[in-house]
């Protein structure tokens, strides 16, 4: 066995700076010196048996000289050393010197300071010679009666590994553990007795739990959690046993302590799948997010939340709980109420739809009241998306939720108005009876409406569904008053030119007191003219739209003008107003373009702009039925067909996802029954504690693919040549945020290699967690080195290094072999995510950095290639299905992936097809990667650089 295959409890922070002492020094220190040289003396002695220095002349004189001492320091240090020193000679037999040690330590047994005994007792659980122990064993039972508990609990300790690895030196310890169980008071003594007696004797674990199941609620909270892990165990392996402990899972969900109610009621679902222990559960769990004041604590227990609803017959349990869900509303943290919102969402139904919605609409209402914060607006945005869902799935609610929603129309959060104005869209397209009421809010809130964005959406609806004279009228009102009076120009140089109070033109400003950087003082006054910004004030919001060079609301204004004035035209037969009204609406946009023309305006119209303002006073003029048509028809069968596409997207992934939830039972397959199952067979759940433990020590057991090349081995990097005299490869073991390094070491050479180290460093963002201890290798000898590195963000990392060794008795300096660089692949950190196109184009444009990567490739199929990069990347394409099909010899498509940091990335491939280069031409064009990193994105251009050509099986 290799010195890095011996169990060690206790890890050393070396310095490696710091020179050998010589034994002669070390020895010297020992006998003759001060406590203190002596406590360095005996650091330094520890360090260099670590290293794999032997040092059996210093034995006796550290028994002799250093042994006897009652320095506390120097006791715990004596306990170190003792654990790590050869205790056997060659042949495995035990020192004589233990003798005397073993004596030792029988006194310190008995010696009347309790943390001496305690920690002695410690000590000895990491003891594996059996001679050693035989002559404590009378010493170690009486400390089970020792007045202080921190003796007595690690006494329990001592007894039970003593139990587990030499049991005929203490054959009765489950029947003496069990009797001082009874008796004990102290909670951790009882907690380290029962933890004894589960793994010792489960037997008499069960028995001491039926004497005292109804007091179980009056222990202490770390034996609680204790209890429920026995009952977990003892009804996963054996079924019939519920039944007997279900009732005191019940009660331990009344426990005062957090952690055991959160284990109960995990336990409780395994257990039992009935409706009342499901809803017990999941009470318990919303109690906990509510109380819990850490936010990680809320998102992992409403993440079981989220796992109980997978399950088809939970979730018409949780259904009716779904009003205790969103009292977890009350917590400020963003993503708690943005899992929240999904998870009733999910879970709402006809039954209680009309229950939630009153909650949202009193949440929105709340968020006016609130001063502003970012997540305010972000809150409201998620509200606004949540009753808009709710009002597609469930058209009744629309009626009640439309008239709160449009008063957000006038919000300065342009996000949750633009939001609430598709909500409006799609509202008053699909529910006829809803357009009154519908136009009628509109037209309140629409003088109010500040941002250009929701104006010009607001512009298009009054347009699109104004459909009665006096609605028609009401739009031009509107209209006439948001642009203020016309014509526009001459309004504006009237202003100018002075039309306004000789008081309220010039204005000198009261003097101030500055202080200057220096410290001393200035007075500064000024004239300055109060009338620009009094005008601003006044000015209409069209105008002031219009005035700042916003002139694309001027276009959108047109084709509203045009469309009401033609439906005018039908509705009102008297030529008079006809014609009224049709040079009223060419007026507003002749006069708009005139003042597109002019300087006035911050920046001038565009030609586009001016062709659409052009196009619909020609259209006017004409009234032509096609032109008509075109207007009043084309344009709402247009919206219409892209909501049903939407509906049927989203109608598609919703039948996916119940696809994925529900079970699905063939007709042949065998019916399980309980009582007729054998206890091997029945455990079809795997031990949640078992993989929880497995999870935390980075062990979890992924189901391995059918391709042998995605087993363990692909992940196995050579290191050195297979000629150099140390042989080395590594296994790259990724598990989130941080690699482990399986570094397998040959010593492939006839000598002893001493101080075998190996030395690693990193580039990128990761970082070594501790450097791995040097080691002895016999000649051909092997050994395993683990190393931990820790990965603080999404980006491609280099892990490389050497090996340095001395070859035993050779004179020569150290020798060194160089390593081949490790790779780390950014894959492993990033999954597919799925945004809206709005949250989409808004990242786009706030992340600064852009990889922009040439298409290379030897695919040659448009689609082909696309999906290829998806695989490459692990990326998920936005660009609905439909967008993509067909072929045009052309290609757009929006990408988007999330890693487990939370870091986004977004990609852009605009490709084509030449076809004047042939049918084979590969595809050409280019991807555009953005990100808020410049690793993340470099990293993501590099993956697709080195995977754009397909491998040619």
């Amino acid at each position: 066995m290799t010195a890095a295959e011996n169990v060690c409890y206790t890890l050393i922070n070396v310095a490696s700076d710091s020179e050998p002492p010589s034994e002669v020094s070390l020895k010297a220190d020992l006998e003759k010196g001060e406590i203190k040289a002596k406590t360095e003396a005996l650091k330094k002695v520890i360090i260099m048996i670590l290293n794999g220095e032997k040092l059996p002349g210093l034995l006796m004189t550290i028994i002799r000289f250093v042994l006897p001492l009652q320095d506390h320091t120097i006791k715990k240090l004596l306990l170190v050393f003792w654990e790590i020193v050869p205790k056997t000679t060659p042949d495995g037999k035990l020192l004589q010197e233990m003798i005397l040690v073993c004596d030792a330590y029988r006194k310190d047994l008995q010696h009347p300071n309790e943390f001496i005994r305690g920690s002695t007792l410690r000590f000895l659980c990491k003891l594996k010679e059996s001679e050693l122990l035989e002559p404590l064993m009378p010493a170690i039972r009486a400390c089970l009666e020792h007045r202080h508990s921190y003796v007595r609990r690690n006494a329990v300790l001592a007894i039970y590994t003593i139990y587990r690895n030499f049991e005929h030196l203490i054959p009765d310890a489950p029947e003496l553990i069990h009797d001082f169980l009874v008796n004990e008071k102290d909670a951790s003594c009882k907690r380290n007795a029962f933890m004894m007696l589960i793994h010792a004797d489960q037997d008499r674990a069960l028995d001491y739990l039926s004497t005292c199941i109804d007091q179980v609620h009056t222990f202490g909270d770390i034996l609680q959690l204790v209890i429920v892990e026995l009952i977990y165990k003892v009804c996963h392996a054996n079924p019939s046993e519920r039944a007997r402990f279900i009732r005191c899972i019940y009660n331990l969900l009344q426990s005062s302590s957090p952690a055991v109610k959160y284990e109960a009621a995990g336990t409780l679902v395994t257990l039992s799948s009935a409706p009342t222990a499901i809803k017990a559960a999941a009470q318990c769990y919303i109690d906990l997010i509510i109380k819990e004041s850490d936010n990680n604590v809320k998102l992992i227990v409403l993440d079981r939340l989220i796992e109980l609803k997978e399950h088809p017959t939970h979730e018409r349990v949780l259904q009716d709980l779904v009003m205790d869900i969103l009292r977890v509303l009350s917590t400020p943290d963003l993503e708690v109420r943005k899992k929240t919102l999904q998870l009733a969402l999910d879970l709402v139904s006809s039954r209680n739809v009309e229950e939630l919605v009153i909650v949202l609409k009193k949440e929105v209402i709340k968020t006016n009241n609130v001063t502003e914060h970012e997540d305010t607006d972000k809150y409201r945005q998620l509200l606004v998306r949540t009753l808009h869902s709710c009002s597609v799935r469930f058209p009744d609610m629309a009626a009640n939720v439309i008239p709160v929603l449009m008063e957000f129309l006038s919000d300065t959060n342009e996000a949750a108005a633009a939001d609430v104005l598709e909500f409006v869209r799609e509202a008053i397209q699909r529910f006829d009876n809803l357009r009154p009421l519908i136009i009628e809010k509109m037209l309140e809130v629409f003088h109010a409406i500040r941002t250009v964005k929701i104006y010009r959406g607001a512009l298009w609806i009054l347009g699109e569904y104004c459909s009665t004279k006096e609605d028609i009228q009401s739009v031009m009102t509107e209209v006439r008053r948001s642009l203020g009076e016309i014509p526009i120009v001459e309004n504006e140089i009237k202003k100018e030119t002075g039309e306004v109070k000789p008081e309220d033109e010039v204005s000198a400003a009261p003097a101030q007191k500055l202080v200057t950087e220096m410290g001393t003082y200035v007075t500064q006054s000024a004239l300055s003219s109060s009338r620009p910004s009094k005008k601003e004030e006044d000015r209409p919001p069209l105008r002031g739209f219009l005035m700042d060079g916003d002139f694309y609301v001027a276009a959108s204004l047109a084709t509203t003008l045009t469309k009401v004035a033609l439906r005018y035209v039908a509705l009102v037969q008297d030529k008079k107003k006809q014609n009224s009204f049709v040079a009223e609406a060419m007026l507003i946009m002749v006069t708009v373009l005139h003042l597109g023309k002019c300087s006035l305006p911050k920046k001038p119209i565009t030609d586009d702009d001016v062709d659409r303002i052009s196009l619909c006073l020609k259209v006017l003029s004409e009234c032509s039925p096609l032109m008509n048509d075109i207007f009043n028809k084309e344009c709402r069968r247009s919206l219409s067909h892209m909501l049903a596409v939407r509906l049927e997207e989203e109608k598609l992934s919703q039948k996916k996802e119940s696809e994925k939830r529900n079970v699905t039972v063939q007709a042949d397959d065998p019916i399980s029954f309980m009582q007729l199952t054998a206890k091997n067979e029945m455990t079809s759940k795997e031990d949640q504690f078992q993989l929880s433990l497995l999870a935390a020590m980075g062990n979890t057991q992924r189901k391995e693919a059918a391709d042998p090349l995605a087993s363990k081995l692909n992940k196995v990097t050579q290191l050195t040549g297979f000629s150099d005299p140390v042989y080395a490869e590594a296994y790259v073991h990724v598990n989130q945020y941080d690699i482990v390094l399986d570094v397998l070491v040959v010593n492939q050479t006839s000598d002893t290699l001493q101080n075998c180290t190996l030395e690693l460093a990193t580039l990128g963002d990761l970082k070594l967690v501790e450097k791995p201890s040097p080691l002895t290798l016999a000649p051909h000898d092997f050994a395993n080195i683990k190393a931990n590195v820790k990965v603080a963000s999404t980006e491609n990392g280099i892990i490389f290094g050497n090996i340095v060794y001395d070859v035993s008795g050779a004179a020569s300096d150290r020798n060194c072999v160089v390593l081949s660089d490790i790779h780390i692949d950014i894959m492993d950190y990033i999954q597919p995510a799925s945004c809206t196109d709005a949250e989409f184009r808004q990242m786009w444009a706030e992340f600064e950095w852009e990889n922009k990567v040439t298409v290379n490739t030897n695919i040659t199929e448009l689609n082909e290639y696309l999906q290829h990069i998806l695989k490459s990347t692990n990326m998920k394409c936005l660009t609905p299905e439909k967008a993509l099909s067909g072929f045009c010899g052309f290609m757009a498509a929006n990408l988007y992936a999330r890693s487990i940091f939370g870091e986004d990335a977004l990609a852009n491939v605009s490709i084509e097809k030449p076809f004047h280069l042939g049918p084979d031409a590969p595809v050409n064009g280019h991807i555009r990667i953005r990100a808020k990193s410049q690793g993340m994105a470099l990293s993501l251009g590099d993956k697709i650089n080195l995977s754009q050509k397909k491998a040619n099986v």
